[in-house]
């Protein structure tokens, strides 16, 4: 058999038939940046944070709300006075003597006072007094009080007991008292008028500072801590001061009288202890509320008629402050921030 070399025989070596070569690659979809996942990711993160914060600002508000409700009804249920026996009435002033005091101005003092007096149970009226004085004005308002409700109450002693201080406005008040007992220790007196600034103008003429002050009226700029200080207006100031001085002085003669001694130097601002107080009849003995309650007053049952914060209000502004501040950071991380 003749072998032939046809090429139609051998279908691999048919036009056409080349075997195929590898197969090319097939297009793979592009990878983003690294510097994208990365961005992304710290997006989704600040997000869920975001998230986390406000979830504790919205618990935060409901616990809140829940505790002011429970101080509101322990307020309601708890805060009243007791049904009044016989007793002794009490009313604390403490602290600097201020319109904007929460324990000693006119808006506290004063209707814990007519309450007192008021109450059918009192014997009588106990000051515990703590103060280093301060407003003249809500110290002549209290005394003057104290004088109208002694008036309309004249069963009804009212004794200031002193404890660690009672000068300036404190006295003041204290002077409207039918009797002061204080102790060994207390700070008494004071009784005088000060006001007190600065004055900047040689400081600004060092620095070169220029005061620009515009006003209408020749004394509208009165003590003006930065201009030199005018003769005819430090005048105009001392009057004023002696004026309120006089009025200070005549309230303490009108409730201490003759018990006072005639000593120049009660008047003139120096304090003392409470011994010397004694003696110099700005005081009338040693004591204090328990021992007043049960020698003088003959009441030792003391029922406290001093206005305080309720716990609601404590609560208000402690957990107030705290959600406020708690609020702000969130604000200040979320939103003032770079973007």
């Amino acid at each position: 058999m003749t072998m032939t070399n046809d090429p139609t025989d051998n279908p691999q070596a048919a036009p056409g038939n080349e075997a195929p070569g590898p197969a090319a690659p097939a297009p793979q979809p592009s990878q983003p940046p690294y510097s994208a996942l990365e961005k992304l990711a710290q997006q989704l993160l600040a997000e869920q944070r975001a998230s986390r914060r406000w979830r504790m600002v919205f618990r935060i508000g409901v616990l809140l709300v829940a505790l002011v409700g429970i101080a509101m009804l322990f307020d309601a249920h708890w805060g009243g006075k007791p049904v009044s026996t016989r007793h002794t009435a009490l009313v604390e002033i403490t602290g600097t003597i201020d319109a904007d005091s929460s324990a000693a101005s006119v808006d506290t003092i004063v209707p814990a006072l007519q309450e007192a007096f008021g109450d059918q149970g009192s014997v009588g009226v106990v000051l515990r007094m703590n103060s280093p004085g301060g407003s003249p004005v809500q110290s002549a308002i209290v005394n003057d009080e104290i004088t109208r409700l002694r008036k309309l109450h004249p069963d009804k002693p009212v004794v200031a007991v002193v404890e660690d201080m009672c000068a300036s406005g404190c006295y003041y008040i204290a002077a409207a008292a039918d009797a002061i007992y204080v102790s060994q220790g207390s700070i008494v007196g004071s009784i005088g008028v000060l006001m007190s600034s600065f004055g900047f103008t040689g400081l600004m003429d060092k620095l070169g500072i220029e005061r620009r002050l515009m006003t209408a009226g020749s004394n509208k700029a009165m003590m003006d801590p930065f201009r030199p200080q005018d003769p005819k207006h430090k005048a105009f100031t001392q009057s004023l001061l002696d004026e309120i001085h006089q009025q200070f002085i005549a309230a303490v003669k009108a409730g201490r009288g003759d018990r006072l001694a005639k000593s120049p130097e009660i008047f003139s601002g120096l304090f003392w202890t409470g011994s010397r107080a004694i003696k110099l009849g700005l005081a009338d003995g040693l004591g204090t509320v328990d021992s007043v309650a049960r020698d003088v007053l003959k009441a030792e049952d003391v029922i406290d008629y001093t206005v305080r914060e309720g716990l609601s209000d404590r609560v208000l502004k402690k957990f107030g402050a705290a959600v406020g501040e708690g609020v702000a950071r969130t604000m200040a991380l979320e939103w003032i921030k770079p973007r």
